[in-house]
């Protein structure tokens, strides 16, 4: 049998974000005899040593931030140009592909992937102005859409909404389902009592997750539940603003700031309900994370329907109603009932990697045909 096929994955860094986490669950999971993935990226990453391990390769260029907007142009330009076997480069950048796939298509990459995984930009006035122009060259630098969900689809390419192929960010279930040993495990492990109820996040600290938001709606919370614990897991720029906001509320010895952990689908077991207030999502993996492990789960009502795995374990709750989102948690406390644990039910099938590594596949042997 020939060599694999090597996919180009383009990223800023192969941190533990939810497109990062799709492609190291994919990569994981994909015959590595027929698909090997490279990534070009920018950054150093979590994720990096295990690439390496897998027999990926590992480029990197600096970033726009740190270069300016022409070295930048110039050092994509350089890097298809000195590595023009890549016969697929699939981008993961949202709006920045535009610049990727524009610099692949002048260097003649045949197969040129735009992949969306989110429905806003971040940033001020001047970031998003860049980004929307780099976004502008998309529709006419990609040969093929991608797209976690269909509002995240819609955002970036609205134009070609209709040529664009949904793929869920699959999670490896297995890893995920309820176990009360595991649970009582970690719980020790965090100090955490018997009684204690967990109010459990997973997400950076950016604006677009509104930490800000669950300390205000935790706040109110605890006079009545004066044994419920928040436990954030996350790393981020914003982190020291929500440290501060939690001393200023007096709230530091029932806060747990976790940092970046690589053992999500444990600290999910010692959780009683996730709560899940971000200003935008594409697609919203830890949802699914959730769900996989029995959890009741409180998110915005801007998150796609489509991480709603039709478990009866999702409320959707508006963003401009505090009110709402406490009295959803204490119902939540009042009636808990016991963990379900997630079943391989064929309507949870397209949620579950395997099924999510075996379209992938299908898909890039396909296109290069």
């Amino acid at each position: 049998m020939g060599n694999p096929i090597r996919i180009l994955h383009v990223v800023v860094n192969m941190n533990r974000g939810g497109a990062e986490t799709l492609l190291m669950n994919l990569y994981r999971n994909i015959d590595r005899t027929k698909i090997q993935f490279d990534f070009l990226t920018c950054k150093e990453g979590a994720f990096d040593a295990e690439i390496i391990e897998m027999g990926g390769t590992i480029h990197r260029i600096p970033y726009v931030t740190d270069i300016g907007h022409t070295k930048y142009i110039q050092a994509l330009d350089h890097f298809f140009t000195a590595n023009p076997y890549y016969r697929i480069v699939h981008a993961h950048m949202d709006k920045m592909s535009g610049f990727v796939l524009r610099s692949a298509k002048k260097a003649g990459l045949p197969i040129r992937i735009a992949h969306s995984h989110n429905t806003s930009s971040e940033g001020g006035i001047a970031a998003k102005t860049y980004k929307w122009v780099a976004g502008t060259f998309i529709t006419s630098c990609a040969t093929h859409f991608l797209a976690c969900s269909s509002r995240a689809a819609k955002w970036l390419f609205s134009s070609k909404q209709n040529k664009t192929m949904i793929l869920k960010n699959g999670i490896e279930s297995d890893k995920y389902a309820f176990s009360p040993e595991v649970r009582e495990q970690v719980r020790q492990e965090l100090n955490l009592s018997p009684e204690s109820y967990v109010v459990g996040h997973v997400g950076r600290f950016a604006h677009q997750k509104n930490h800000s938001f669950l300390i205000d709606i935790f706040a109110e919370l605890t006079p009545y539940h004066p044994n419920a614990v928040l436990v954030l897991v996350g790393v981020g720029k914003l982190r020291q603003d929500i440290e501060k906001k939690v001393r200023d509320l007096n709230l530091m010895n029932k806060v747990l700031f976790l940092g970046v952990r690589s053992d999500i689908n444990r600290l999910l077991q010692a959780f009683d309900v996730f709560v899940f207030p971000s200003w935008h999502e594409g697609f919203g993996i830890a949802a699914i994370e959730a769900q996989a492990a029995g959890l009741h789960c409180i998110l915005s009502n801007v998150i796609p329907k489509e991480v709603d795995m039709g478990l009866q374990l999702v409320d959707y709750l508006p963003l401009n109603n505090k009110k709402v989102w406490i009295n959803k948690i204490k119902n939540t406390i009042e009636t808990d009932s016991s963990r379900l644990t997630f079943s391989n039910e064929s309507k949870n099938k397209e949620y579950d990697i395997k099924y999510t590594a075996e379209w992938a596949e299908g898909f890039y042997l396909s296109v290069v045909r």
